[in-house]
């Protein structure tokens, strides 16, 4: 007898197509029947060692993130409701061209360094790993959810150049090749760039090229934080669609966003620039997060050279008064690339975190505001908090439009992702809400998308994206990776004042078949592994 049958579920299977009522039967970690209108019909009914009553909760495929920073959380917290409570059974790591693999002993103290701020500094982790097969394998350990890697461009390019500003000689590209080949064939899906973060933005776009014809000879896909959001956002995107149609190469553009003032009202430029791109053949999909405010590190809006070398050396020009006041300018008057070439707006910056418990004042107000109550200019307060925390501090930038990102999130090639960054007093709600804000807010409330296309956009697109065979929809022998959530109550708990909140309306959750979240609660299965690339047919 098999194990599970769930029992009268509202099936919102992934494809696009209307809900019908089935009896859905697991056995093995797969689906290994659906029956529909089993009741209605009066059919012998399916039977299992367990029954879930389903009556009134809509069953989907588990949720797909596609910009996720969970590289260590996965493995220092084995709960994760972060991401398990939304539904979410699979992310997909190593994002914006900075993570852990591949390193060697230099590059990994370098990299640990230039992103606690995203991960943590680490303290708390066995690395025990240097090359991109060694952590998947350590993921295979058991996770929350399973996890699909990118292999990230910059740290290749810390490995094989360094954190200079230069052009890598051609033996050096042709290590940065070797890299991106045996991340490839150890499991990676594709590559993922950072090209306002140090090193990777470094790289011209001829070596790009040249790394992106090896990603798409294994069939990956070129994921790229590309070097605008802001005063160049759409030529940068032009950027990338050119340079991926010349390597060849699929491309999934990340935290698709048009934001600053600049772009108010601007989606629809991006959006015909990607549909005249898919019309000529090129292979694009973007994923989004569905808030306005942005997120990432207090020294990613520094200027690109004042990050030259990596984080002690930034460190320095930050401490000497004369390299400062160059700094200063580049922010608050020409606009500096960190900033997408934008003049910063203090008000705008709000802290999220930091390292340092004793720096906590600062958490939750912008840097204006700080520098308010200190008596002091916001360049100041910034400078003085980036050197006592050596580079950690954690920002939301309230930069966004709520008309882009409903244009965007409408788009056919749209998918979810939260880039959900865990650390931090104040993290971004997105971080524990992406996925039931969208069926909460703008599915039931607002009617930006239907209840059957968002569930596609979160789970079928992804998984078509990461050419994986046997997820994203729900279908016989396909993988059991399963949510249960109530259309009527599914919302995120998550606000920007309590933003650690846990969702409603998900009271099931099944990674393998096995249940991560039963009646609300985490049990303490750890059902995830890493996803592997599946080669091309």
């Amino acid at each position: 007898m098999e194990e599970l049958v769930i029992r009268d579920a509202d099936v919102v299977d992934g494809s696009g197509s209307d809900a019908y009522r089935a009896d859905v039967v697991v056995d093995g970690g797969r689906i290994v029947s659906i029956v529909k209108e089993a009741a209605a019909a009066g059919c012998q009914r399916p039977q299992a060692r367990r029954e879930l009553d389903a009556e009134g909760l809509v069953l989907s495929p588990g949720f797909v993130d596609m910009h996720a920073h969970s590289d260590l959380a996965l493995l220092r917290d084995p709960d994760h409701s972060a991401k398990a409570a939304q539904g979410v059974t699979l992310e997909v790591i190593g994002q914006d061209g900075l993570s852990y693999a591949p390193v060697d002993d230099r590059t990994l103290g370098e990299v640990r360094r230039a992103i606690a701020g995203w991960n943590g500094p680490g303290d708390d982790i066995d690395f025990d790993w240097r090359t991109v097969g060694e952590y998947l394998d350590r993921l295979d350990g058991g996770i929350a959810v399973n996890a699909a890697y990118l292999i990230p461009q910059g740290t290749v390019r810390a490995l094989a150049v360094g954190w200079e500003d230069r052009e890598a000689t051609p033996d050096e590209l042709d290590r940065m090749r070797r890299l991106v080949a045996e991340g490839m064939e150890q499991g990676a899906v594709g590559m993922s760039s950072g090209l306002t973060y140090t090193p990777g933005m470094y790289a011209p776009d001829a070596e790009l090229t040249e790394l992106c014809r090896v990603v798409a000879s294994y069939g990956g896909y070129y994921c790229p934080h590309h070097r605008s959001y802001g005063a160049g956002a759409l030529q940068a995107y032009a950027e990338m669609v050119a340079l991926t149609r010349e390597a060849g190469c699929s491309l999934h553009l990340a935290h698709a966003t048009m934001n600053f003032g600049v772009n108010k009202g601007r989606a629809p430029e991006l959006l015909a620039l990607l549909d005249e791109a898919l019309a000529a053949g090129s292979d694009i999909s973007l994923d989004t997060y569905p808030y306005t405010p942005g997120c990432t590190t207090l020294a990613a809006v520094l200027p690109s050279w004042a990050s030259e070398g990596g984080p002690e050396r930034a460190l320095k020009r930050l401490a000497d008064e004369e390299t400062a006041e160059r700094i200063r300018h580049h922010l608050e008057v020409t606009g500096s690339d960190g900033c997408h070439g934008v003049p910063v707006e203090w008000d705008t910056i709000e802290i999220s975190g930091v390292n340092d418990p004793a720096l906590a004042e600062f958490v939750g107000r912008t840097v204006q505001e700080s520098a308010d109550r200190r008596g002091e200019t916001p360049w100041a307060t910034a400078r003085g908090l980036l050197l006592a925390d050596r580079l950690a501090p954690t920002i939301l930038q309230h930069v966004g439009h709520e008309e882009n990102v409903r244009a965007i999130m409408r788009h056919r090639v749209h998918t979810g992702g939260s880039d959900g960054i865990l650390q931090g007093a104040k993290p971004h709600p997105r971080a524990y809400g992406t996925f039931p804000h969208y069926l909460g807010h703008y599915v039931r409330e607002l009617g930006v998308l239907s209840l059957e296309e968002c569930v596609a956009h979160l789970t079928s697109r992804p998984a078509a994206r990461l050419r994986l065979p046997d997820r994203g929809l729900v279908r016989e022998g396909y993988k059991a990776d399963l949510v249960l959530f109530d259309p009527a109550t599914v919302a995120a708990g998550s606000t920007f004042e309590q933003p650690r909140t846990l969702p409603v309306g998900i009271p099931h959750v099944l990674v393998d078949g096995r249940f991560v979240i039963e009646d609300g609660r985490r049990t303490d299965v750890l059902a995830g592994r890493a996803v592997r690339r599946t080669a091309p047919a």
